[in-house]
């Protein structure tokens, strides 16, 4: 029986990580400059916010849940945080630090309504989706129109945040040119879920609330306090990808990340995290989103491709991955 769960748990992420070597190498061949360094540093330094957002949704999966409002959330979180910079004069530091609280006040939010009134989370999440699009395009109308030259008025903006946090001009100019800041806090973000989910009681408690919530209620593990959580670690990633956002395009635009979300539940997904929650890993979503970027860079790189086959090859992956699934769920 042992032998069977470890399969089970193992299972979709060993076909995860064959799928994504597979692709890989079968666009080297097709496209020699694919291999180039260039290429593959541009797969996290382009997707970084992808990452940090399914990162954020792996832990609201795993519990057995689902986030629709994380777009919407990175998209508000990058108009606030441009606006608090450029017309409210705030030190960037604060403005992110507050940003970064928002997002986690609304996940918990949604959490608590979640648990406490026993709603499905679908419905939850999707209103907090309207909210936080409604709240990103108030913000815009009233303090700053996205098609003003504001992104002269704050290009500045990664050397002034770093400024604030400490770091010196020098510092700063071997970090930018060793990786991009995205690229960075993408990885910390990841190596932290890893930790969180690995080595510690709570990532158990997501683990166990995933596998049978009623099970894990009678072991002992506090459901309300992990679902809340994950719901506020699902949002505070979404706003740190609209952070990274606007330090990375040195602007605010409350109509971004439109399908962020379901981009971020089918890289989880094909990363080998069960819908139904309990099995999986961050290490899955992270092959998920390598899969994503290899699909994409390549259909770029062919000319006379249209960008709409990524969707039709990640949708074609994403019902495999599903009906994988399903087998896996019914072996005994």
């Amino acid at each position: 029986m042992r032998a069977i769960h470890r399969v089970r748990r193992a299972g979709p992420l060993a076909i995860t990580a064959i799928v994504c070597i597979a692709l890989y190498v079968a666009a080297g061949i097709l496209e020699p400059d694919f291999f180039s360094m260039s290429i593959v540093a541009g797969f996290l330094s382009n997707h970084a916010v992808f990452l940090i957002v399914a990162v954020g949704m792996t832990f609201v999966i795993l519990s057995g849940g689902i986030d629709l409002s994380v777009g919407a959330t990175a998209a508000c979180a990058s108009i606030a945080l441009a606006c608090l910079i450029e017309r409210s004069s705030w030190n960037p530091a604060f403005a992110i630090l507050f940003v970064l609280a928002g997002g986690v006040l609304i996940g918990g939010c949604m959490g608590g309504l979640i648990h406490s009134c026993r709603l499905p989370p679908f419905i939850v999440t999707l209103g907090g989706m309207f909210i936080a699009r409604g709240l990103a395009f108030t913000i815009s109308r009233e303090s700053v129109s996205i098609h003003e030259p504001m992104y002269e008025q704050i290009y500045d903006l990664p050397a002034s945040v770093l400024r604030a946090f400490g770091v010196n001009d020098a510092t700063a100019e071997r970090i930018g040119f060793l990786l991009p800041t995205a690229s960075v806090i993408a990885i910390a973000a990841f190596l932290a879920a890893l930790v969180m989910l690995m080595r510690t009681r709570f990532g158990r408690n997501v683990y166990a609330i995933g596998g049978s919530e009623q099970s894990a209620i009678l072991m002992g593990v506090p459901a309300a306090s992990t679902k809340i959580a994950v719901y506020a670690i699902s949002g505070g990633c979404a706003a740190l990808a609209g952070v990274v956002h606007t330090l990375s395009l040195f602007s605010g635009d409350p109509s971004s990340h439109v399908m962020l979300e379901l981009d971020s539940i089918a890289a989880v997904v094909i990363g080998g995290t069960l819908l139904s929650g309990g099995i999986g890993s961050v290490v899955g979503t992270l092959l998920g989103v390598t899969i994503f970027a290899i699909i994409e860079t390549w259909i770029t790189m062919r000319e006379g491709l249209n960008s709409a086959w990524t969707r039709i090859i990640v949708g074609t992956l994403l019902l495999a991955f599903i009906l994988l699934q399903r087998a896996l769920v019914r072996r005994k």
